[in-house]
């Protein structure tokens, strides 16, 4: 009955999710779903400590209710890059417009 419960939240937006963001990687994760903002919270630690075994610094967490698109966001991808700081490489040419 539970596993019923959570994919009715689940599809409504409505079950719970671990939110992680770190800053080295800049990257956005989501841990989940979860039937209330208690279980989630509980199941935090292990999904904390894991990244700090692969590397990762800077991290914080939050509990929301919601339905993510992705479960990993690598947010170093969406940099905005000033092009006059990128170095134009051999048999390129950039072009302002």
């Amino acid at each position: 009955m539970k596993e019923i419960w959570l994919k009715f939240l689940e599809a409504t937006g409505k079950a719970f999710w671990v939110e992680i963001t770190t800053e080295q990687p800049r990257c956005t994760y989501y841990f989940g779903p979860f039937a209330s903002a208690l279980e989630a919270q509980e199941s935090s630690p292990g999904y904390i400590e894991d990244l700090k075994e692969e590397g990762a610094q800077g991290i914080r967490t939050a509990i929301k209710q919601m339905k993510p698109n992705d479960l990993t966001i690598d947010d170093s991808m969406g940099e905005i890059i000033d092009p006059e700081t990128i170095p134009a490489l051999s048999g390129q040419l950039f072009v302002r417009g």
